[in-house]
């Protein structure tokens, strides 16, 4: 029987999350089957459940990863020294990062996340709620320090985060337009409408 190879620094779990993000995101979250990722490894169903319950498992796996990564960012951004239009320049930085480079699961938490069981998908929509409160609080901040234009914050937040979610027409576009670019031509729009 075929055996799940990893790589010195992965783990089988990550071996069989990352053949999992890409079928979720092929097939989506409902269609794709515990058979289904066991091919794509190339061993058998059963094995799998030496390394995970349940496919539930894996999406959870992969939504409260990346929220656990967005948070601990948020923090180090918070407790930082940078004016608040500084702060939410290396949010916007880091959000673009991790659609660049960390697509396949930023697909899947922004997406697939509804198909969490509960109570889970409870704790993660609080997580979202939660993190997007923060973001405005620092554009609040802003405002009130005249670094920032008198803008709605929380539209002002909703706008910011549709747009980068927006990567994922660069993705399947065959990236005409290089990581960096796109990176620095997103910002500059981006920031310049919170500047006063």
């Amino acid at each position: 029987m075929a055996r799940i190879i990893a790589l010195e620094n992965e783990s089988k779990k990550d071996v069989i999350t990352q053949k999992a993000s890409l079928l979720f995101i092929k097939k989506g979250f409902t269609s794709t089957s515990m058979r289904d990722i066991a091919g794509a490894i190339g061993v058998e169903a059963p094995s799998l459940y030496n390394h995970i319950t349940s496919k539930n498992d894996l999406l959870r796996e992969i939504c409260f990863r990346i929220s656990r990564v967005f948070m601990n960012h948020l923090k180090k951004v918070e407790s930082s020294r940078q004016t608040s239009l500084g702060k939410i320049e290396a949010i916007i930085r880091f959000h673009i990062y991790m659609m660049i480079h960390e697509f396949e699961n930023m697909y899947i938490t922004n997406h697939e996340w509804i198909h969490l069981p509960a109570p889970a998908v409870s704790d993660f929509k609080l997580q979202r709620k939660n993190y997007r409160s923060r973001l405005s609080a620092i554009l609040k901040k802003g405002i009130t320090k005249k670094q920032i234009r008198k803008l709605n914050a929380d539209v002002a937040v909703h706008t910011m985060l549709a747009a980068i979610n927006g990567i994922e027409g660069w993705h399947r576009s065959g990236r005409k337009v290089d990581a960096r670019e796109l990176e620095e031509n997103m910002v500059k729009f981006l920031i310049e409408g919170l500047k006063k």
